[in-house]
């Protein structure tokens, strides 16, 4: 993570929290994060909801698979990348699209993987091993959308 994500300047529009729960997020605090953004969810916008829903289910989805709940994180982890297809590329300030894409990786991963060796992935999330990594929220810059061109 770098220090651009937990710095990063939110838009007028954005929550005050928003950028709090993305830090705990990314320091894999999932817990946390659920309860920050539930409570931007709740107040949000119904246009919005999909957008912090799916940041939740993700935050979700990594703490089931710390408890090595394959059933749990699998599902929630689907649902939450299809919540933010929506908001792609990128939507207040988050870079959507390397999120969705992380977390699409390391969801096949573990579906792949099977229900037997969820352990054995969250292991590997953890120690870094197999090029598995936690996804990182990250800020949205111009510099990401012209590594996409």
């Amino acid at each position: 993570m770098n220090d651009s994500t937990l710095n990063a300047p939110i838009t007028d529009d954005s929550p005050p929290s928003l950028w709090l729960g993305i830090e705990q997020f990314n320091q894999r605090e999932f817990y946390a994060c659920h309860d920050t953004l539930e409570a931007i969810w709740m107040d949000a916008k119904s246009s919005e909801k999909n957008f912090y829903q799916g940041i939740l289910q993700i935050a979700v989805a990594l703490y089931h698979l710390g408890n090595h709940n394959w059933k749990g994180c699998v599902i929630l982890m689907g649902e939450g990348i299809h919540r933010l297809r929506g908001f792609l590329p990128h939507y207040e300030d988050v870079d959507v699209q390397g999120l969705v894409i992380h977390t699409s990786q390391l969801l096949q991963a573990i579906q792949e993987s099977g229900a037997d060796h969820v352990g054995a992935i969250a292991q590997q999330l953890e120690r870094g091993e197999n090029s598995l990594t936690y996804p990182v929220i990250c800020r949205y810059s111009e510099s990401t959308s012209s590594s996409d061109a």
